[in-house]
């Protein structure tokens, strides 16, 4: 039995964000969605330069099963010490990172990689699962009972995630193995799918919508609605058996989003001149093929068609904006397609970009800026600690920057419920203010005992 991948790739800029910052890829041993964030152009850099990467993983050779999971590995790696490059080379980007959720296909093995909060899901018959997990602070609090699904959409940290490809941090994936089943369907999307629409209801559109290309531009539209907050990326594939299904599988590989507008050369072979032929003859298998999504989507300004005067006027944009598509071979497409109500509200979209888009960084950098005094590990002494007083599974959101010999039973009882619950601080200097006072308190507590002692006597 020899099995094959059908799938379809759309992504869309949604409702508020006047570039993409999503990435995706289908190919026939291939799956892969980015969703870049850094805001000015690092999104979008970044997500492409994760895709860029990767995709050259997607060759007619199969990789053998037993070294999926390290070619896999090494793909990322490269992809981030490529972000680490551009960085270099362009300093303004260095807030730039993205998501990555891919799958490896040799035949029916798949392997998995996934890091941040894009997300992979399986409808395999009957049942629906998600197969990956969201490396955010509000999950990790979801799985320690913390709070509950409820609270995560309007938690404050909601947008903080965990891990991400920066080029500044050491690459901390999760990756695991499995084997894929005739009838199984894939999708991968980024989370301005999965944050919009529910569980429930992409469940469902998987199950009753049977095209991939249908289904996957269903989601769109669905997302949209829900007022499309974020871009949105989809990547369906069934896997199908060569043999006996009629249609067969897809063709040539598809590249969606901020990847499929920008060139981010990561290697050599994204030069050569096999690739520039490739390219010419218009083998990308982008959804530029695929119908428009309707512009009377609750939600979608309508924009000029062909014959008005304004749309004569106006350059096209990226596919993401459900634009009449372009013919292949055109010029080179301006990155920002410019509407005229942009300008209005400039100000309230940088603000949202900024936060949306910058949430992992500002997040980080918001942790590390916070401090604390509290009990030392052992529980015996007073030490001041950077960052929050969370811990994450068996990770901690702060650490000791410094040990004290105070002894906790030389303090008042107050005094050690105060640390047992943590005393914040603005920062090192008010730290050390801190530390001064519970010293003077715990010399005063041990005089006054000497003073009992001697009364006592």
């Amino acid at each position: 039995m020899t099995i094959a991948l059908r799938y379809a790739a759309y992504s869309d800029v949604g409702c508020l964000r006047e570039g993409n910052e999503d990435s995706g890829y289908a190919g026939q041993h291939l799956l892969a969605v980015a969703d870049g964030m850094g805001g000015y152009a690092g999104g979008e850099v970044a997500s492409s330069i994760a895709i860029s990467s990767i995709r050259q993983l997607d060759t007619k050779d199969d990789p053998r099963a037993e070294e999926m999971a390290e070619v896999l590995q090494r793909a990322v790696e490269r992809a981030n010490e490529s972000l680490a490059v551009r960085i270099r080379q362009e300093p303004q980007l260095e807030n730039m990172g993205t998501t990555l959720t891919a799958m490896l296909w040799s035949g029916s093995q798949v392997a998995l990689i996934h890091i941040g909060d894009s997300r992979a899901y399986l409808l395999r018959g009957p049942r629906f699962e998600q197969i990956t997990h969201d490396h955010t602070l509000v999950q990790t609090l979801v799985d320690e009972g913390k709070i509950t699904e409820e609270e995560v959409a309007t938690h404050p940290q909601r947008s903080l995630i965990l891990r991400a490809l920066d080029g500044k941090t050491p690459v901390d994936p999760d990756i695991s193995i499995s084997k894929a089943k005739v009838g199984d369907r894939y999708l991968l999307c980024s989370d301005g799918l999965s944050g919009v629409v529910s569980k429930k209801t992409i469940h469902e559109t998987l199950a009753t919508v049977t095209d991939p290309r249908a289904a996957a531009k269903k989601l769109i539209e669905l997302a949209i609605r829900g007022g499309g907050p974020d871009n949105i990326t989809a990547v369906i594939a069934d896997v199908i058996e060569t043999d006996t299904d009629a249609q067969g599988p897809t063709p040539s590989s598809q590249t969606v989003g901020a990847a499929d507008q920008r060139d981010e050369s990561t290697g050599p072979n994204e030069t050569s001149p096999a690739r520039r032929a490739q390219e010419l003859r218009g083998n990308g298998g982008d959804t530029a093929e695929m119908d428009p999504i309707p512009a009377d989507i609750p939600g979608r300004q309508e924009h000029p068609g062909p014959g008005d005067a304004a749309y004569e006027e106006q350059p096209y944009g990226t596919h993401d904006d459900y634009d009449a598509p372009p013919a292949r071979g055109r010029s080179a497409e301006p990155e920002y397609r410019r509407r005229g109500w942009w300008p209005i509200i400039l100000v309230f979209l940088v603000v949202v970009g900024l936060v949306a888009g910058g949430g992992y960084f500002f997040g980080r950098q918001y942790v590390e800026s916070q401090y604390y005094v509290g009990l030392s590990p052992d529980g015996q002494t007073v030490s001041v600690y950077q960052g929050i007083d969370t811990s994450i599974g068996t990770m901690s959101l702060s650490e000791e920057i410094e040990s004290t010999d105070i002894q906790v039973e030389s303090l008042t009882q107050a005094d050690r419920d105060l640390l047992r619950n943590t005393i914040t601080v603005e920062d090192e200097a008010d730290a050390a203010r801190v530390v001064g006072e519970l010293e003077e308190a715990s010399g005063e507590t041990a005089a006054n005992a000497d003073d009992d002692t001697e009364e006592s006597g």
